[in-house]
């Protein structure tokens, strides 16, 4: 017999919207939106199933290593209870230096030599690159923050109140099919 979790669902989508739009406005005011792609990508859903209900978030990978950050490979003091290093060999080939060439062209960011000469965007893509390979990435908990919020908010309280409402009118709807 499946159950009818209305106010339970309920409860769950309003902390599945608080924690993307959240996250959302988070990548903003960070300075962490210049192609919108890890913005538009965020998303959440909540299923019911006969016998359990969740909540479900996702991301591209590379929102992970923004919000939890990551080791360098010869220092680890930006992100140091990162799950995530560069040089572990897990990681994407050439995932890093693809993606700073798009953000040094997207942000037209040039490094200048000492003759006063602008550097190619490649050549300081690769000098931002190396520096981050070996120093990390600082986390900025843009996901987790939110979702550490919205959990305090929605599911300690509002969640068992939920459920209790959708409880009782279970209770009562089995009363009703007993007499």
């Amino acid at each position: 017999m499946a159950y009818n979790l209305v106010n339970t669902q309920k409860t769950l989508e309003r902390f599945r919207d608080y924690v993307i739009q959240q996250s959302r406005t988070n990548l903003t005011k960070g300075g962490k939106n210049v192609t919108s792609n890890l913005y538009s990508q965020l998303r959440g859903e909540v299923k019911a199933m006969p016998n359990s209900i969740g909540v479900y978030f996702e991301m591209p990978e590379y929102g992970q290593y923004q919000d939890k950050g990551v080791k360098g490979k010869l220092s680890s003091l930006k992100a140091p209870n990162s799950p995530f290093k560069f040089g572990s060999g897990t990681g994407k080939k050439g995932g890093l230096t693809e993606g700073i060439n798009k953000w040094v062209k997207a942000r037209r960011i040039q490094f200048k030599k000492k003759d006063g000469k602008f550097m190619s965007y490649e050549s300081t893509a690769f000098m931002i690159t190396r520096s981050i390979y070996n120093k990390g990435i600082r986390p900025s908990l843009f996901f987790t923050k939110p979702f550490e919020a919205g959990y305090k908010k929605y599911i300690t309280e509002d969640l068992i109140k939920g459920f209790a409402l959708d409880v009782e009118d279970l209770m009562k709807t089995s009363l009703k099919d007993i007499k």
